[in-house]
């Protein structure tokens, strides 16, 4: 795996993951990621809610991932809520998203975690503090944190969950989605990679399909096929390390496209790589589940499904997900084994 540069993947993703990135306010993020691509030679255009890195074979594929990541929003008097529901507008409550789902279980799992408040647009630094206590609001429907140390903080400042990437019992750990994926496309680019990547914003509120079909629809072809990389979560470590990583057929919105999916399912088995499709494994959890009188869990929501659905399959693809535990907390973690297979077949697809 020497051609894989993994030590470089690492500096790469140890220096995002101290960068705060929080749903709806990621444009310092923007401006971290915009120079770490230009150092490798890679043409960089900023739209809004996206960034597109090229190399000098645009078109030869096409790879997207979200940059934000959870946080809070102050939205009022040393009042702070969920920064995702507050950046949807809470317009996306349909129930169809494992986020949504799972809020009433991460809802107890911030206490004394530690925070920073930046200002969005040049990532300076507004104070840092930690969280006292979480709670679901029932008339709000969204998550309500008691911080301290920073009441000082006025409306509209992001605060991010402080973190370093640890590396422990051959897992990556931290906040890890979707850093840890949009740090492989950058490092795509140490490998010679000479696509397209879109890095996207506000994907956690269900808006960043809209940037992405917006440029499609400016600068596409005819076929727009795309690849979306993300994490998937699962129960436990054991469960997790079932597949090295993670397929789809379709998610709540949207059937996949077929050949795409073949095709990475195709490259999984050249090279050895386990992998199972999430869709199969969600549907056959349910049949239990629903057998035992309990109600389904949902397939999920994610860009791909979204941007297929409502370009009506003008843009086309699949999804390439790494397999994680601790889904949106700060102990979200990922085999090493994982990553270094995802990379092999990101290598893969984009020469095939």
């Amino acid at each position: 795996m020497s051609t894989l540069k993994l030590e470089s993947f690492v500096d790469i993703l140890k220096e995002l993951i101290r960068h705060p990135s929080v749903v709806g306010a990621e444009h310092s993020f923007f401006r971290v990621l915009q120079r770490m691509l230009e150092e490798r030679d890679a043409k960089v255009t900023w739209y809004e809610g996206l960034l597109v890195a090229q190399g000098d074979d645009p078109h030869c594929s096409m790879f997207s991932a979200h940059i934000d990541r959870h946080g809070l929003i102050c939205t009022g008097p040393n009042e702070f809520q969920y920064a995702a529901f507050v950046a949807g507008s809470r317009s996306d409550l349909l129930g169809n998203s494992v986020s949504e789902e799972l809020m009433n279980k991460v809802g107890d799992r911030f206490s004394n975690v530690p925070v920073m408040a930046y200002e969005p647009w040049s990532g300076a630094y507004r104070g840092a503090g930690s969280i006292k206590r979480s709670y679901i609001c029932e008339f709000r429907n969204n998550l309500i944190f008691e911080l301290q140390g920073l009441e000082h903080l006025v409306a509209g400042t992001p605060v991010a969950f402080s973190d370093r990437l640890r590396i422990e019992n051959g897992r990556f750990v931290g906040q890890l989605d979707n850093v840890i994926t949009a740090a492989m496309l950058v490092h795509l680019f140490d490998l010679g990679y000479k696509g397209t990547t879109f890095f996207t914003a506000q994907e956690e509120a269900g808006k960043s399909w809209r940037y992405l079909l917006e440029w499609f629809r400016r600068f596409g072809g005819s076929t727009n096929q795309l690849i979306v990389v993300d994490t998937s979560p699962y129960e436990d470590v054991a469960a997790a390390n079932k597949q090295k990583v993670v397929l789809r057929t379709r998610d709540a919105n949207a059937a996949f496209n077929a050949e795409t999916t073949k095709k990475l399912e195709d490259l999984c088995l050249a090279e050895g790589i386990s992998f199972s499709f999430k869709d199969k494994y969600i549907e056959e959890q349910n049949k239990e589940l629903i057998a035992q009188g309990q109600n389904p869990h949902s397939l999920g929501s994610t860009e791909m499904g979204r941007i297929t659905a409502a370009s009506k399959e003008f843009v086309h693809g699949t999804t390439l997900q790494i397999p994680t535990t601790g889904y949106h907390t700060m102990e979200e973690s990922a085999s090493i084994e994982s990553c270094e297979a995802f990379l092999t077949l990101l290598l893969q697809a984009s020469n095939s």
